[in-house]
C-alpha cells in the first residue's frame, strides 16, 4: 500500500474510529496497523488527530515550450567549433566579437541572433552537452630537471600579482609521439600572467642555444616589454646562455620547484589549449615539420589566440566555512587586457587592432585547419600514436559541417 493508498484509508475509518466504543475501536486500529504496517501508536496518534484535510490535486504541470531553437543551437555549436571549443564563459564573451561574421556566414534573422546574444553560459553548457561528450585529454610530457645554476635561480613559490603585462610562464611541450628517443621537435611556449598573451615557437631538440634563440624572437614578438621568466626545473632552462640572456635584457628569471606542476599553472593550461589540443601526440622530428609549426604559430594562430579567444583571470580567492570561493573577471581577449593596461607598445596594438577588425574569424579557423592538415602529414608514420586526429578534425571545415546539418547541402 502507497502513502496516497493509506491517506485514503485513513480518510475512510477516521469518522468511523471516532464514534465508535471502545471494543470497535481496538478492532478497527488493529485492522488499520495489520493493513498499513503501521506502529500501533503512530496508528493511535493519526486516528486522534485532527481529521485530515482533503487532498487537493495538484493541477498539472505545465512544460515550457524550448526558449531556443534548433537552429540557435546548431548555429550556437558551429561557430564553439570554429572558435576551439571554448569554454561557455568564453563562447558568451566571443560571440558579440564574432557576430558581424557570424550574419555573414550563417544568413542569421534577427530573432536568431538576439536568441545567440542573449543565451547565458549556463544555458551554453547544457545545450552543447552532446557536443562535449566525446572530448577526453591526455597528460604528457617529457621535463628532465636540471641541476646546473638551480642554486643560483630563485624560486617562486607565491601567488602572482602582476599589475602590468611583461611578466611570464615558460615551458616546453615534447613532441615525441611513442618514443622518448633521438632528437624530435618540441614547443617553446610562454604566457604572460597578466593578460594571458600566449606566443609559442618550435625547436628541434632541447639544446640550450635552440631555447634563447626562441625567447629572443618571442620577445620581439611581444607587443609589450618582457620583464620577467619563471621556467620549470628543465636543462633547458636553467644553464649559463639563457641566465646571461636574461642578465642583458634585465629579464627577471625564477623558477618553480620541482615537481610541482601547479607552480607553473597558467602555462601548463596553455600547454593544452595551445599546443597539444592542435598539434596532438604526433612525433615530429625533421626540419621540414618545425618550419611548419613555426609558419603556424607567428601568423595565424598568434592572432587567432590572443586577439580572437576571450579569457577569464581570477582575481581573487576568497574562503567561505570550508569551501574556498574563486571569483573572476569578466572574458576578455589578452589583447583588449594589454589595451586596457597602457604599457603595450602602441604601434604594435594599433596594427592588431586593423587586423582584428579586418580579419574574418571563420576564414582563419579553415586557415588554421588547413595548416594543421600539413603538419599532420609530416608527423612521423611509425612513431606517432594511432588516433591521429585529438582535438580538432581536419575532413570538413566547420561552416560545411554547419551546411549539412542545416540541409542546405
Amino acid at each position: 500500500m502507497n502513502g496516497s493508498s493509506r491517506r485514503e484509508y485513513l480518510e475512510a475509518i477516521y469518522s468511523r474510529y471516532r464514534q465508535a466504543d471502545l471494543q470497535e475501536k481496538q478492532v478497527i486500529l488493529s485492522e488499520f496497523c495489520r493493513n498499513t504496517g503501521y506502529n500501533r501508536k503512530y496508528a493511535i496518534r493519526l486516528l486522534n488527530a485532527a481529521p485530515p484535510s482533503p487532498r487537493r490535486e495538484r493541477p498539472p504541470r505545465r512544460r515550457r515550450s524550448p526558449t531556443y531553437s534548433a537552429g540557435v543551437i546548431s548555429v550556437l555549436g558551429a561557430v564553439w567549433e570554429a572558435a576551439g571549443y571554448p569554454c561557455a564563459v568564453r563562447l558568451k564573451a566571443l560571440l558579440p566579437l564574432w557576430m558581424p561574421w557570424v550574419r555573414k556566414h550563417f544568413h542569421l534573422r534577427p530573432e536568431v541572433e538576439q536568441q545567440l546574444l542573449g543565451i547565458s553560459a549556463r544555458q551554453i553548457d547544457r545545450r552543447l552537452r552532446a557536443f562535449k561528450a566525446g572530448c577526453k585529454r591526455r597528460v604528457y610530457g617529457g621535463t628532465r630537471p636540471g641541476r646546473l645554476l638551480k642554486h643560483h635561480i630563485p624560486l617562486k613559490v607565491d601567488r602572482w600579482d602582476a599589475r602590468a603585462p611583461g611578466f611570464t610562464e615558460v615551458d616546453l611541450v615534447a613532441h615525441s609521439g611513442n618514443s622518448g628517443e633521438g632528437e624530435f621537435a618540441y614547443t617553446l611556449t610562454v604566457t604572460d600572467v597578466y593578460s594571458g598573451w600566449t606566443e609559442g615557437r618550435a625547436l628541434l631538440g632541447r639544446g640550450q642555444a635552440g631555447a634563447v634563440q626562441g625567447l629572443e624572437e618571442i620577445a620581439q614578438a611581444l607587443p609589450f616589454r618582457l620583464l620577467g621568466i619563471d621556467t620549470d626545473n628543465g636543462t633547458e632552462f636553467l644553464n649559463w646562455q639563457v641566465g646571461r640572456w636574461c642578465a642583458q635584457r634585465q629579464i627577471q628569471f625564477t623558477r618553480g620547484r620541482p615537481y610541482k606542476k601547479d607552480d607553473n599553472a597558467h602555462v601548463e593550461q596553455k600547454n593544452w589549449t595551445h599546443v597539444r589540443k592542435l598539434m596532438g601526440w604526433e612525433r615530429y622530428d625533421t626540419l621540414e615539420a618545425v618550419e611548419a609549426m613555426n609558419d603556424l604559430y607567428r601568423h595565424e594562430l598568434s592572432l587567432w589566440m590572443n586577439a580572437f579567444q576571450p579569457s577569464v583571470k581570477l582575481l581573487r580567492k576568497q574562503r567561505v566555512g570550508a569551501r574556498v570561493r574563486r571569483v573572476y573577471d569578466a572574458a576578455r581577449t589578452p589583447l583588449e587586457r594589454v589595451q586596457s593596461s597602457g604599457e603595450g607598445e602602441a604601434a604594435v596594438l594599433a596594427q592588431l587592432q586593423t587586423q582584428q577588425a579586418s580579419q574574418d574569424p571563420f576564414e582563419l579557423s579553415q586557415r588554421i585547419e588547413e595548416k594543421l592538415a600539413a603538419i599532420y602529414e609530416l608527423a612521423h608514420p611509425r612513431l606517432s600514436p594511432a588516433a591521429s586526429m585529438v582535438g580538432r578534425t581536419q575532413t570538413t571545415t566547420t561552416i560545411e559541417r554547419h551546411e549539412k546539418r542545416m540541409g542546405r547541402r
